[in-house]
């Protein structure tokens, strides 16, 4: 960003460029020949220094600060002028990152350059622990697109203080504590049942079944229930499916695809006027369908109180309504936070289901062992509750070993932002500096894991990783973050993952699509998480032939 002082430099130099145009035109060529080179010169100086353009503004304008913390500068890539490593933020950024860490031997901690963004990258649990536990690193960068999608009012992107403390208080008492997740099972047993026809009268006969149209259904539903107070059929037939679902579905899909871009506009200002992306112009068309929709429902819930008709279920939205006093929310707000937990709550919990059915799927031995666990302590005469889910733990190891090597956030998710002047590893880390985990990078460390490439669920059972939490106090493997801005909703996601896993198992034996074409891919690609780049394609067979006849009535 321009400081005043180049500001007022840049109006000296126009100045002093017009006297000399009046009366003599070629001093004017000259001087602008000058300022050119001068210019490029500069473009160059900011360059040289590791970490690229951005570290090396701050290098040259603030370098005594520097050198009285001991010199030490962050290594990292130069990229290009001016632009910095944009490149490395498009694709498969955490791979990228890694590899470039790897080369620059900066792998616990590793500069680079967005454009005019300061930014470093940590890839070691101590590192990650010094940033995401730091009050320094308590806020996140606003992004033009979180802006525009009025995340900067809702949890993940509001700014550290009353307001946010205020909304996290109100979140992890009502929607994500113990009590509420015990509360909610009953729903999620409806549902995970729902899923389970939905998959048998997609597979009868053969059929392949895409599983992440189920999930991803399933999803939302389960969100809308706890959000909104909604219940719906799964129904996979876009047809029959529900005006509100359909609309909800594609204000969700919109809003993953520009949150999961890289924006230019971000970290070059002076192309924000231009929108090139379309950013803007798509925000601006998004936003007010999302008045719409949440606001319509807020009024419902707003009516049916006023006439004192009792909601037959205590939604999050009636629990917004309830506020009083200082933690009352304007009309505004609670559309922003109602927004976000529905756009938040959607996509994890599918993406990571996904995950462990591909890896089910081609590792067989693992799913037979996951079944007889299931036999074992379910028995084959009922179904699936959620504390038996609680009890599985050669499951829960898959699990683990699923997010340890599919983290669905590998730079988990949302980066944080320097209030202040901070250290990190013996570094000096300018306030305004952007910072990121890698979390894959972490999670495939040959010097944290043995065999980090493997698919080894064992590792969580009888080994020195035995021992791992998965919820944010072992930096080893949190894919859910730690510290002030970890997830809220984890506790919630991970019991939801595997009382679903644990359903869907129960019933069905994944076998791979007949089709070759359709086999197995693990290829990713990264959007604002990190999804199977092919949606996952299996046959189901059902695992008992009383179960079969129960398909055969109840599934139609």
């Amino acid at each position: 960003m321009a400081t005043p002082d180049d500001c007022s430099g840049w109006l000296l130099y126009l100045s002093l460029a017009a006297k000399c145009g009046v009366d003599q035109p070629h001093r004017l060529v000259g001087f602008l020949v000058v300022c050119a080179v001068a210019c490029l010169v500069t473009c160059l100086l900011h360059w040289c220094v590791p970490g690229g353009p951005a570290w090396g503004r701050w290098w040259w304008t603030r370098r005594g600060k520097l050198l009285g913390s001991g010199g030490a500068v962050v290594p990292g890539p130069r990229g290009l002028p001016v632009f910095g490593s944009m490149w490395l933020m498009t694709g498969l950024a955490h791979r990228k990152l890694a590899a470039v860490a790897r080369r620059l031997r900066a792998t616990r901690l590793m500069a680079f350059s967005l454009g005019e963004t300061r930014m470093i990258v940590a890839a070691h649990p101590d590192v990650a622990r010094e940033i995401l536990g730091s009050p320094a690193f308590a806020d996140r960068p606003i992004k033009e697109t979180a802006y525009g999608l009025l995340f900067h009012r809702a949890i993940g992107f509001a700014p550290h203080g009353a307001y946010w403390r205020a909304l996290r208080r109100v979140a992890s008492t009502h929607l994500f504590s113990p009590w509420q997740v015990a509360a909610s099972a009953p729903q999620r047993a409806v549902i995970a049942r729902q899923m389970v026809r939905a998959v048998a009268s997609s597979g009868r006969g053969g059929d392949v079944v895409v599983v992440r149209q189920v999930l991803r259904r399933a999803a939302l539903h389960n969100v809308m229930w706890s959000v909104f107070g909604r219940r719906y059929e799964l129904e996979m037939d876009p047809a029959r499916e529900s005006i509100e679902t359909r609309e909800l579905r594609t204000l969700v899909d919109e809003g993953y695809d520009l949150l999961g871009k890289l924006n230019w506009s971000d970290h070059l200002p002076w192309l924000a006027r231009f929108d090139l992306q379309g950013t803007r112009a798509r925000c601006a068309r998004l936003v007010p369908r999302v008045n719409r929709f949440v606001g319509g429902i807020i009024d419902e819930h707003r009516a049916k109180r006023d006439e004192d008709h009792p909601s037959a279920v205590a939604d999050f939205t009636d629990v917004l309504l309830s506020l009083e006093g200082d933690d009352r929310l304007a009309e505004s707000d609670m559309i922003a936070v109602l927004w976000e937990m529905v756009f938040r709550g959607t996509d994890t919990v599918a993406v990571l289901i996904e995950w462990v059915l591909a890896r089910l799927v081609l590792h067989p031995q693992v799913q037979d062992r996951v079944h007889d666990e299931l036999d074992r302590v379910v028995g084959p005469g009922r179904a699936v509750t959620e504390s038996d889910a609680s009890s599985l733990v050669y499951l829960h190891a898959v699990i683990k070993e699923v997010l340890r090597l599919h983290p669905p956030g590998p730079l988990l998710s949302w980066a944080r932002l320097a209030t202040s002047d901070v250290h990190v590893d013996g570094f000096l880390i300018p306030a305004g500096t952007t910072a990121m985990v890698n979390m894959w990078s972490i999670t495939h460390d040959p010097e944290m894991w043995a065999e980090p490439n493997e698919f080894r669920p064992d590792r969580f059972i009888d080994s020195a990783t035995a021992d791992v939490n998965v919820m944010g106090s072992d930096l080893r493997l949190a894919p859910f973050g730690s510290g002030r801005r970890s997830c809220p909703g984890k506790s919630l996601a991970m019991a939801t993952v595997a009382f679903w896993l644990a359903t869907l198992l129960h019933k069905f034996d994944l076998q791979p699509a007949s089709d070759p074409a359709r086999a197995v891919d693990l290829s990713e690609v990264l959007r604002l998480s990190c999804e199977m780049a092919e949606p996952l394609a299996v046959t189901v067979k059902p695992r008992r032939s009383d179960y079969a006849g129960e398909i055969d009535t109840d599934g139609r």
